[in-house]
């Protein structure tokens, strides 16, 4: 084989390892009693830990932000108002949750 087709080859394996080991943000929540729980990781099984998962009415206004825990989970008191959550994992696009998405576990 030619060193410059391998050069290219390689170049080209390097160029799509990247994409074959992405992975996206995902976000379970749940209703328990009167707190809202969350949990944030990623479609490859890893662990969101210390993400901030944000919390907003329907006039896009900031009402509560948390932080992951150790085990990736996030826990809200239930507001009166509807609302709607946002786990943006700083790259792809960031995963919202509506409250008529959110029943009980």
């Amino acid at each position: 084989m030619k060193k410059s087709t391998s050069l290219a080859l390689l170049s080209l394996t390097a160029l799509f390892s990247g994409t074959a080991s992405a992975h996206f943000p995902l976000m379970s929540c749940w209703f328990d009693a009167d707190k809202v729980i969350c949990e944030a990781g990623y479609s490859d099984g890893s662990a969101a830990v210390d993400y901030d998962i944000n919390m907003y009415d329907y006039d896009d206004n900031l009402i509560a932000k948390e932080t992951t825990d150790k085990r990736s989970i996030g826990e809200f008191t239930k507001p009166k108002a509807d609302f709607y959550l946002v786990f943006d994992a700083g790259h792809e696009s960031p995963v919202e949750v509506d409250v008529v998405e959110i029943s009980e576990k």
